[in-house]
């Protein structure tokens, strides 16, 4: 299996203002996407990937002058991977209040003439969809083929099947839920609060000031990702390991562990762990759009409007659906999923569900793991091999 190679973003832009869930609306927006493979004549074999909370349109492939920037989910996009481009024309959309080309916090507002900075609308992952829409109907697709996402992605691809119901044939839902639990919501406000109280954060006017708030995004990165992984993950790559800081400071010839610090600086390797990805996040992430993506995962909640019964709200649902979760995942746990299969069951869907024992908690979805990537394959090669037969009859 090959990589798809050299990939170009593209843009889209809309006059038409798009209304949102929160009353407002927004106009004169741009969308950044990406596309791999071609897509046939009659525009049946198009795929919607849906990206989580730090992605973007890159799905899969390089850049030419970033050879390095490979696509979040390139082990799973390309040619002969599990969702094949020889076969499929894949489109990956950068969701609006991004920090990755679509308009943004970062973005002029055209009302002021300055950056919308904490002025950007609320937006929620139905508004994302119905954005995602309006760029399918300019691209000429009734119909997708799929649907998909993992996490935040697999939030989108769910709410696909009820706002759209007959533009997808089939939905696949990984790592994901119908609804954040209070402890997750708890997370969420933890996280931005370490950025709303940081003092360059200038009430998310920073791009004025000249300033990023990076204690407050390192600390928020750093929350997220302990519950990205798993306890037994955490454990192999790190246990309680202490931090070699010079060659005097590892274990002497005798095996002798080395003392503390007894201090409050970076002892143990998961603390060094911590602090360079939520450095490395504070570098390219923006804040205000950390605070909008995390408010959206908070307020999805499609059985909110039918009385918390998820059955109703998945009664309009016509596809086909995948959905698979990590047993280790305890942020979007497999319980989650499976109150999404009973639900579609209630409605009589024809539902593929697989829980795979994988060790890396709610990561595994963007990793390698055979059983995974396999389970995805042989649901491709059916939407495939159904579209196939229908050609031929």
């Amino acid at each position: 299996m090959s990589s798809i190679g050299i990939v170009s973003p593209q843009s889209m832009q809309f006059a038409e203002p798009l209304p949102l869930q929160s009353g407002a609306a927004i106009a004169d927006y741009t969308l950044v996407y990406e596309t791999y493979g071609t897509l046939n004549a009659d525009k049946s074999n198009a795929v919607l990937v849906c990206h989580a909370l730090n992605a973007s349109h890159h799905v899969a492939g390089v850049y030419a002058d970033q050879p390095k920037n490979v696509g979040w989910w390139d082990n799973m996009v390309g040619p002969g991977k599990p969702l094949d481009t020889d076969r499929f024309f894949v489109i990956g959309v950068n969701n609006l209040g991004s920090c990755f080309g679509s308009t943004g916090p970062m973005h002029i507002n055209p009302a002021s003439g300055k950056p919308y900075g904490a002025e950007f609308p609320v937006v929620t992952v139905q508004d994302w969809v119905t954005a995602q829409a309006r760029l399918a109907d300019r691209l000429g697709i009734e119909q997708f083929a799929a649907v998909m996402g993992g996490s935040l992605g697999g939030m989108q691809a769910l709410a696909w099947s009820t706002m759209y119901p007959d533009r997808l044939r089939h939905c696949v839902v990984i790592a994901s839920t119908a609804k954040l639990s209070a402890q997750n919501i708890a997370f969420n406000d933890v996280a931005r609060q370490a950025i709303l109280t940081d003092p360059d954060y200038h009430g998310g006017d920073y791009y004025a000031y000249g300033v990023v708030p990076k204690n407050g995004l390192r600390v928020a990165r750093m929350i997220g990702h302990i519950t990205y992984l798993s306890d037994d993950d955490m454990a192999e790559k790190f246990g309680r390991k202490l931090r070699a800081t010079n060659p005097a400071d590892t274990d002497d010839e005798n095996g002798a562990e080395r003392d503390y610090h007894f201090g409050f600086g970076v002892d143990f390797e998961i603390e060094s762990y911590l602090r360079y990805q939520g450095d490395k996040f504070s570098e390219y992430f923006d804040a205000n759009t950390y605070l909008l993506v995390t408010r959206a995962l908070d307020y999805f909640d499609p059985a909110r409007a039918f009385g918390g019964d998820l059955s109703k709200a998945l009664a309009n649902s016509r596809a086909q659906f995948l959905l698979a979760s990590f047993a280790t995942d305890w942020r979007f746990a497999p319980e989650r999923s499976r109150e999404i299969v009973r639900a579609l069951i209630d409605n009589k869907r024809r539902v593929t569900y697989a829980e795979i024992d994988a060790p890396h908690g709610h990561d595994a979805f963007l990793l390698e793991d055979a059983r995974y990537l396999n389970l995805v394959r042989t649901y491709y090669d059916r939407i495939w091999d159904e579209r196939n037969s229908k050609v031929a009859a």
